[in-house]
């Protein structure tokens, strides 16, 4: 019940950070030169034009009923090469846009957390408090600035792993497009081939918790951020 309840909770903020994610994709393809997503809308906050059924439906269910780390993916941005003067290297930055993204919006929340512990420096340890309960029993203290502070901290902590999660270099992920634009051509046809299966191997890392070795550096930057 807890899960489910922390699932419900947390699950608008991903949605958001999601949007954020492919709108910084659709962006960076129109600033290189491929207006196509720009033009379907998927420069957008409103998360229904980027839902994946597997991304963002089914991956972030499995998380919570295995208890790993909530993650996932939103609708690919179509790219049309074409459009490209130099399409390997613009994929490679259109791909790195959604990572990025979520980093930047992370470093946002860890600046608005220390904006609310200069307003109000004794909310510190009602905050603290309230994100263990709120982790271990999906319970929110009623207090305005633990509840501010929760959402700071859980939306940097998302967004962290938002961002390495993404950067595993398979595909569908992100990691996968900018590591193809970083391979030898003559590697291309296997990476390609690979790419079939990327779906399996995801789920298979998430399933086994494999896919915590991914995330470490997220939770190394997230104490960074609030190691007050």
């Amino acid at each position: 019940m807890e899960r489910i309840l922390f699932f419900i909770i947390f699950y608008p903020m991903m949605l958001l950070s999601l949007s954020v994610h492919e709108s910084a994709h659709a962006w960076t393809a129109a600033r290189l030169g491929d207006p196509t997503a720009l033009y379907l809308g998927r420069v957008s906050l409103n998360p229904m034009r980027h839902i994946d059924p597997i991304g963002t439906f089914l991956l972030p269910f499995i998380s919570i009923l295995t208890g790993a780390r909530l993650i996932g993916w939103g609708k690919p941005v179509p790219v049309n090469h074409y459009n490209f003067e130099n399409p390997r290297r613009a994929v490679l930055w259109v791909s790195l846009a959604g990572p990025l993204s979520n980093i930047i919006l992370a470093l946002i929340f860890a600046l608005g957390l220390r904006v609310i512990l200069f307003l109000k420096p004794n909310a510190q340890d009602i905050m603290l408090n309230s994100f263990f309960l709120f982790i271990a029993k999906g319970i929110v203290v009623p207090n305005i600035y633990a509840l501010l502070g929760i959402w700071m901290l859980l939306g940097s902590l998302l967004n962290l792993y938002l961002a390495f999660f993404n950067l595993i270099p398979i595909h569908p992920l992100d990691g996968g497009g900018i590591l193809r634009g970083l391979l030898p051509k003559k590697l291309l046809t296997q990476f390609d081939y690979l790419g079939r299966y990327g779906i399996i191997i995801l789920l298979g890392l998430v399933v086994t918790g494999a896919v915590r070795f991914f995330l470490m550096p997220a939770d190394y930057i997230f104490k960074l951020l609030f190691s007050f």
